[in-house]
């Protein structure tokens, strides 16, 4: 049996905090390896145990959730960490700035306890989830506040739509189910975007189709 998933929680409200580390712990799939109540203490914690996921309230006293993913993003030791965001608010605006912070997810604070539990398998199998009413509102944004880039980028028809998978936080497999692919063919396909974008990560290729309009 392999081992679970190790969690950090950064959640200033007592309550709920302690309800996702109850729900956390419940489950035979995750371990919860602490909580804490505001961005310092949270980060301190996850250079020092390196979770494989936190999950990040948006809005923490002292340092808020996305100035917090940035500095864990930035850091060469915990820049591999899954960063799911937590909110109450759809804010399309802060989700986007997450989003270009590192964020792998974003998630409204009501979604169900099977909801966030199946968020976090996805990131550590490669998703990026993102609550549906949320994804919609991102969509129309970065249709609205981003230009075309200078340089052309020439997509064919497949590598967009494995790209709009990417950014619509679908695992591989889901992508593959969703357009009749394989999951092998779905990696050779993100490759290729991945060398057009000239980018590394998962994370680098939906900013860059936000920011550059490719979908």
């Amino acid at each position: 049996m392999s081992r679970p998933i190790r969690i950090i929680i950064v959640e200033d409200n007592v309550l709920f905090r302690g309800g996702l580390k109850y729900l956390l712990n419940f489950s035979e799939d995750f371990e919860c390896v602490g909580d804490y109540g505001t961005g310092p203490e949270g980060l301190k914690a996850i250079k020092a145990i390196l979770p494989e996921v936190v999950l990040m309230d948006i809005d923490l006293p002292e340092m808020n959730g996305i100035e917090c993913t940035r500095l864990i993003k930035k850091n060469d030791k915990t820049a591999n960490i899954h960063v799911i965001m937590l909110t109450i608010l759809e804010d399309e605006y802060k989700v986007l700035e997450a989003i270009l912070a590192g964020a792998s997810g974003y998630l409204l604070k009501n979604a169900s306890p099977e909801s966030i539990m199946e968020a976090i398998r996805q990131v550590c199998d490669g998703g990026s989830p993102m609550s549906p009413s949320i994804a919609r509102k991102v969509f129309g944004l970065m249709k609205l506040n981003y230009s075309a880039p200078e340089e052309k980028i020439n997509l064919n028809k497949r590598e967009t739509e494995v790209l709009e998978g990417l950014v619509e936080g679908l695992t591989y497999k889901m992508i593959g189910e969703k357009y009749f692919i394989a999951v092998d063919t779905v990696r050779n396909y993100i490759r290729s975007i991945y060398e057009k974008l000239q980018v590394n990560s998962r994370s680098e290729a939906v900013v860059k189709a936000i920011k550059y309009r490719l979908l």
